[in-house]
């Protein structure tokens, strides 16, 4: 197994996009304040706090998936869906640009998704193509 592959660079930088955005809010309070004051109050009360800290673990199992270049396409999977949920909750409303032209945007979290399906299907989308490569 080499880590060090074509790959590494784009997991290298999706894992740490990941690793800083999922641990950061583990110890500033973020991930308390999304689930109690964001989640409950749309409606996942009374789960809102453990879906969030069910979002942020699942962030860094696809960190360590990423980095060790293994078992990345089930991660990856769900990393894409809460995303995309992301997108229809949050950032759809604030229109396409993270800065410059708008505020808090789907951009950023359009370019993570393509990454992580690049790197889920890093041979491409051909006839046949299995789920995950059968070394990984």
């Amino acid at each position: 197994m080499n880590i060090f592959n074509n790959t590494f660079l784009l997991r290298f930088a999706v894992a740490l996009i990941l690793l800083i955005h999922g641990a950061g809010g583990m110890f500033n309070g973020g991930i308390n304040a999304f689930g109690n004051l964001y989640l409950n109050q749309v409606g996942f009360a009374p789960f809102g706090l453990y879906l969030a800290w069910a979002i942020k673990l699942s962030h860094l199992v696809c960190v360590v998936c990423l980095l060790w270049d293994k078992y990345i396409f089930y991660p990856a999977l769900i990393t894409i869906v809460i995303l995309i949920a992301g997108i229809v909750m949050i950032h759809g409303r604030e229109g396409w640009f993270v800065v410059g032209g708008g505020r808090n945007g789907v951009e950023f979290n359009f370019l993570l998704i393509f990454a992580l399906l690049t790197l889920m299907f890093p041979h491409g989308l051909r006839k046949n193509t299995p789920l995950m490569d059968k070394e990984k």
